[in-house]
């Protein structure tokens, strides 16, 4: 007997898809999808359309909101100081094990990652930021030496990477690459008080600005909203 060939669900790809336009800000927060025009886009039916969205609505990224239909969800500044807290300790604890355990593979396999996103940095390209950060801290994830702390990250991998790439399309800024490059010397040089230090600086680094960025768009929509329209109108 053949050995079956297990090929990922349509259903699956239109998730990764619609995943992708979110984290991506094709699908920016509180845009409403209209599944008809998805489905002609991704040149599929409705019903892989309506499962996708299912299971991104039961993960938070999209929600209902009764006459508009589906929505991305907004970005929440709490749950991206939460989220970020996770990952600051969860980074540094994979840094630390890669310096330990994995200098000589990330000296092997790191310098091209940094190659990478440096150019998809030059290319402005969010989406390839996005591929190439995941991927860079991956390997570092993969180096450590600790499946639990890579499978505990992995519950949240989809979360954490429509925050990279929330945070990369407000600052696509060359100093994310530095800090990766200097993630990186900490571990190749074998030194893991270093590498949890800058794993942890680049987390925290990330998550002041993001969730400020948040809250302060959050504060300028609640003084808008609370302007008379007569006001509005006369500044405009």
């Amino acid at each position: 007997m053949r050995h079956l060939a297990l090929e990922r669900s349509l259903t699956d790809r239109t998730y990764d898809a619609i995943l992708d336009a979110i984290s991506g800000g094709e699908l920016a927060a509180g845009a409403r999808i209209n599944q008809d025009e998805l489905a002609a886009k991704l040149n599929v039916s409705r019903q892989p359309i309506v499962q996708a969205l299912a299971l991104l609505k039961v993960q938070g990224f999209v929600r209902e909101t009764g006459r508009r239909g589906v929505v991305v969800a907004p970005l929440d500044a709490d749950f991206i100081s939460h989220l970020y807290e996770l990952r600051s300790a969860l980074d540094g604890a994979a840094c630390r094990g890669a310096a330990l355990r994995g200098s000589a593979e990330a000296k092997l396999w790191g310098p091209a990652l940094i190659a990478e996103g440096r150019a998809a940095f030059a290319s402005g390209s969010v989406k390839r930021m996005v591929d190439a950060d995941m991927r860079f801290h991956r390997l570092l994830y993969d180096l450590c030496g600790n499946p639990m702390i890579a499978e505990t990250a992995s519950l949240h991998w989809h979360h954490i990477r429509r925050l990279i790439g929330g945070y990369l399309q407000h600052y696509p800024m060359r100093d994310v690459w530095d800090e990766h490059q200097a993630i990186l010397d900490a571990v190749i040089a074998g030194d893991p008080d270093r590498a949890e230090a800058a794993a942890r600086h680049h987390a925290d680094h990330a998550s002041m600005k993001f969730a400020g960025l948040v809250r302060a768009a959050d504060g300028q929509e609640a003084a808008t909203a609370a302007t008379p329209t007569s006001t509005r109108r006369k500044r405009s």
